[in-house]
């Protein structure tokens, strides 16, 4: 984040289709030079929120500024914003270098400024052997390529990207990821991206807006959704984890201290706002554990007690299935109250003692590794 004057500020915006409210009292900042996400499920409200700034939905309520002015009067071609659809929507008759400067040429530029710019557009995404083919005769990374160049090089004050790389296979998409994020830092464009995938979120975002149901459920740094989930929804839509049913015994400094299904305690964090300035109100009542698969080690005989990351728990399973996945191998265990946790191994070079199906497991789970949320 920057000290810049905010890129786009979103106050208490509210849409509605007829009695349908698909979004409700929306605010968000977002900054100058940000690669920005929205990320939800499908009928989340993120592409509607997108579409809004853009200009092609009104708001029911609410305002939303660009760099401080107001633009809910402003028609889509008056915003210095452009948008990236996931069709790419490139003129099938026109070459590379023509679908770039289309728009330039819409705005009035010189000939000699639309071929400055499209020249210096195509290095930037990389296109110089391929400046005279069409779409047609182009991969779906390269027209991603032009449909990104074709939107940079009026030089909007804001990018929005409605889910741009859904339609390319896994490695592209990969690609594009890094591609996209050097884009974003070359051109020094504020980004606003939408997705339903977390990963892409994860990878790219200088900050994620994850969303609901047409409301926010938490705004932060990559680390902070991923590591910090304020509440169940967030937790299980970023990434996988473990849900247990749990209740509270006691909360000290900030812990919750909780007991299992099987009677094992264990000692969790938590960021509910409500839980920690109220912490003697919920002794006593049923919740939910978070714990990620790769915040549980498996402990061998050989594993030495200060090798273990803190104070923590000690629990025993059995082991009900492995499946490998390449980078690791994620094992199903089964507790003594027949809940089942998956964790996942790291394969690294250092060899793992051998595990079988069937074998009991003592799993470590560190102090705080785990998230409370009430019910």
């Amino acid at each position: 984040m920057n000290s810049h004057p905010s890129a786009i500020a979103i106050r208490q915006v509210g849409k509605h289709y007829g009695s349908f409210e698909a979004l409700r009292d929306i605010s968000l900042e977002i900054a100058d030079n940000e690669f920005f996400t929205l990320l939800g499920p499908s009928g989340c409200g993120k592409t509607t929120l997108l579409r809004m700034i853009a200009g092609f939905e009104s708001t029911t309520r609410g305002e939303i500024f660009l760099y401080g002015d107001e633009i809910e009067a402003l028609p889509p071609n008056k915003r210095p914003v452009n948008t990236v659809f996931q069709s790419y929507a490139l003129f099938p008759h026109m070459n590379v270098a023509q679908n770039i400067g289309f728009g330039l040429k819409m705005l009035g530029w010189s000939e000699v400024d639309v071929k400055k710019r499209v020249d210096d557009m195509i290095s930037t995404v990389k296109l110089e052997e391929f400046v005279h083919r069409k779409p047609a005769q182009l991969s779906g990374g390269q027209q991603q390529r032009v449909a990104l160049a074709r939107a940079i090089a009026p030089k909007p004050k804001v990018l929005l990207l409605d889910e741009p790389l859904s339609a390319l296979d896994l490695k592209l998409r990969q690609q594009m990821r890094v591609e996209l994020k050097s884009l974003q830092r070359e051109t020094g464009i504020t980004f606003i991206f939408v997705t339903h995938d977390q990963e892409e979120a994860l990878t790219m975002s200088d900050r994620i807006a994850v969303m609901s149901a047409g409301e926010l459920q938490q705004v932060g740094a990559p680390g902070d959704v991923y590591e910090r989930p304020v509440n169940r929804f967030v937790a299980d839509f970023i990434g996988e984890t473990n849900l247990l049913e749990t209740a509270v015994t006691e909360v000290i400094g900030g812990r919750v201290h909780c007991t299992i299904g099987n009677g094992d305690r264990i000692v969790a964090s938590t960021y509910s706002n409500a839980t920690l300035q109220n912490p003697e109100t919920i002794a006593g009542k049923k919740g939910l554990l978070s714990l990620r698969p790769e915040k549980i080690l498996v402990v061998t005989e050989t594993s030495a007690p200060q090798a273990l990351p803190d104070s923590g728990t000690t629990i025993q399973g059995r082991l009900l299935n492995t499946t490998y996945l390449g980078t690791d191998t994620q094992l199903s265990v089964e507790l003594g109250d027949q809940s089942v946790l998956s964790v996942r191994l790291q394969n690294t070079v250092q060899e793992t003692p051998p595990i079988q199906i069937g074998d009991e497991l003592r799993l470590w789970i560190g102090a705080g590794s785990a998230q409370f949320f009430l019910h």
